[in-house]
């Protein structure tokens, strides 16, 4: 058992635009994605829910967060309904960890090896493979909540890493993965239809 509580929130907000319909529920391997990605995190992690409007709804049994910000801002508006609903609702908690919901390899080991970098209490950490940075995959400490608040008044603050700069932050590479099919990175993400099949192909190889 974990001596840390860490909340968890899929991101699945997103307009999905390249996908031309909702990634989240888009079928892969006779399942909704983002059920295979719950499946994923929900055992490393003390709570986890979903932010995605109201009317959300993918075969999922799992608490919505809306966005408390009209006119999908972007996965920071995301990260600050987790923020706050973290703080709310998960008493000693100090960090929340995000995931979006087109990521269906995420490691199993994702949130020890985060919490395990972690060098100080207000610091971001961020996950990384094959150099790039993956900044929606992520532990966020609850003390930046206010100023992420205040940051999203001005319109043209949407950018990820744009905040991320603001503070204290690191990453932590993860390898990728070899298959049968090539090597596979572990937040490969789906955002069109040939992501999706790509996506189907690994499970396949995989067993999963």
């Amino acid at each position: 058992m974990r001596d840390r509580l860490v909340p968890a929130l899929i991101l699945a907000g997103g307009l999905s635009r390249r996908m031309g319909r909702d990634k989240a529920s888009a079928g892969l391997g006779g399942r909704p994605m983002i059920v295979r990605i719950a499946e994923r995190i929900r055992p490393q992690v003390t709570a986890l829910a979903i932010n995605a409007p109201e009317a959300f709804t993918a075969g999922i049994d799992l608490p919505l967060v809306p966005d408390t910000i009209a006119g999908h801002p972007g996965p920071l508006a995301g990260v600050l309904a987790g923020l706050r609903r973290a703080a709310a609702m998960t008493p000693g908690a100090t960090h929340l960890l995000t995931v979006p919901a087109d990521t269906p390899f995420l490691p199993l080991d994702l949130v020890a090896r985060l919490e395990g970098a972690a060098a100080e209490p207000d610091q971001i950490v961020l996950s990384a493979s094959a150099g790039q940075v993956h900044p929606v995959v992520a532990l966020w400490p609850l003390s930046l909540a206010d100023d992420l608040e205040v940051w999203l008044t001005e319109p043209e603050n949407r950018k990820l890493q744009a905040f991320i700069a603001r503070h204290p932050s690191l990453a932590v590479d993860f390898p990728l993965l070899a298959t049968p099919a090539g090597k596979l990175d572990p937040f490969f993400n789906v955002n069109t239809p040939d992501d999706l099949a790509t996506a189907e192909r690994f499970l396949e190889v995989l067993g999963e």
